[in-house]
């Protein structure tokens, strides 16, 4: 694809990408969801059960260069198309493990999705960068973020109505039973965790589907070195990776983003019922920073690049999610907003989610331009930074046993949001090391 192909984004490869990225959230959103139903089924205590994420996501870390391989071998739309095929795999291996109901395989299912959902990540970034223009690019990305998001709130409501039962409840009373004997608990058991066997068929049978859809689509094949070639940059005669300081920061810029993500959805339950909050009261607070991140890609969609450019919009995400840190931190006053009574803290906690919406689409377009022939293996290397979702839940959660949640955060989104900045303003200007 070369820069004359760029200036118009047409509407069908960005169909196609936006059915990408709705897979990417609904298949992070569904293992995510279903971590405390695994947890009860194959009776783990709460670090066995985080390992199923955790091996999802270190798929990312060790499959990921091998990924790059396959796509430079392949091409980008055979690549993305054995990219689901082996998410699909990945969901077919569930249903031998729920049928065991063992919790060995269940890993081995999950790292497989992770090293699917891997290859795809590093196909798929690369075409919204390159599919239009430049200077559009947070905002395909930010496109991209809506349906990406809107996974997250459909996932959990048609998971939730084909698994979960309104009797569970019940269910969970009675295998907390000391009166009940083994047989009949392993029965239980057994009958609870096949639960997701149908589902995660359907689901396999879909991922094909998507595949062959995408490989005999319009969606064009790539030429990454041609484009960035043809962009007016080129690799300066460096030999490795390495030699492009705007990408090793880019990729460290990556990490310090997905951990203030994760942090802020994920631990915002448990930070509201510090609030005495009841878990009914507390679990839409992650739907409350979910709406906010869309919203901000709307906003993305509607200003960029027209209104403000995308430097500018990452610039002020950046600078908006350190100020609303240090509301976190030191936001100890009582508010009472939604019907919600609490702390100050929490609602800049939610904020967090307007600012972040936009930053992963800024980092991306920064850290890869004029790469030339490192391209993939750039694109990669910022893949490989999601492994931030399985490690900085893991560092909060050591200091906020060892400190105190408000610490965590504080060693969390500072330290995080001022390195953004930094690679905001100065890092991705850094064009040679010196």
């Amino acid at each position: 694809m070369t820069v004359a192909k760029q200036q118009k984004t047409s509407i069908m490869p960005m169909v196609i990408l936006g059915v990408m990225f709705f897979t990417f959230g609904f298949t992070s959103w569904v293992n995510s969801i279903l971590v405390p139903y695994f947890k009860i089924g194959c009776e783990l205590n709460h670090f066995q059960s985080y390992l199923i994420v955790f091996t999802l996501y270190l798929a990312y870390l060790l499959m990921t260069m091998p990924a790059a391989n396959i796509l430079r071998t392949l091409g980008y739309k055979r690549g993305i198309m054995y990219g689901f095929f082996t998410v699909a795999l990945g969901a077919l291996i569930f249903i031998p493990a729920a049928w065991l109901r063992s919790y060995p395989v269940f890993l081995v299912g999950s790292f497989v999705i992770g090293a699917g959902s891997a290859m795809l990540q590093a196909a798929a970034n690369p075409y919204v960068t390159v599919i239009g223009p430049i200077d559009s690019t947070m905002k395909r990305m930010a496109i991209m973020g809506i349906c990406n998001k809107f996974a997250g709130l459909v996932a959990p409501l048609i998971f939730a109505a084909v698994v979960f039962k309104v009797t569970d409840s019940a269910l969970f009373s009675q295998l907390g039973s000391p009166d009940l004997n083994a047989a009949t608990r392993d029965g239980m058991l057994d009958a609870l965790v096949r639960r997701v066997m149908a589902p995660y068929g359907v689901f396999a049978v879909f991922l094909v589907l998507v595949g062959l859809l995408i490989r005999f689509s319009s969606l064009p094949e790539l030429n990454l070195e041609q484009a960035n070639k043809a962009s007016g940059e080129d690799n300066g005669g460096r030999r490795s990776v390495f030699g492009f300081p705007y990408l090793v920061l880019g990729v460290a810029a990556m990490f310090a983003h997905i951990g203030t993500q994760v942090v802020t959805i994920d631990t915002i339950i448990s930070y509201a019922q510090t609030m005495n909050m009841s878990i009914i009261e507390a679990k839409v607070f992650p739907s409350y920073t979910l709406s906010l991140v869309i919203l901000g890609n709307i906003l993305g969609v509607i200003l960029i690049p027209k209104i403000v450019s995308q430097t500018r919009v990452f610039q002020i995400c950046c600078t908006l999610g350190l100020l609303l840190s240090v509301g976190v931190v030191w936001g100890n006053w009582g508010v009472t907003l939604l019907g919600h009574q609490s702390q100050a803290s929490i609602w800049f906690l939610v904020g967090i989610g307007l600012a972040n919406s936009l930053i992963y689409g800024g980092i991306w377009p920064l850290a890869i331009r004029g790469l030339g022939r490192f391209t993939k293996t750039g694109s990669s290397m910022l893949v490989m930074a999601l492994f931030g979702n399985a490690v900085v839940p893991l560092i909060y959660g050591w200091i906020a046993d060892n400190a105190s949640l408000r610490q965590a955060y504080m060693w969390i989104l500072l330290p995080g949001f001022l390195y953004l900045i930094f690679y905001a303003f100065v890092g991705h200007r850094i064009i040679r090391w010196k």
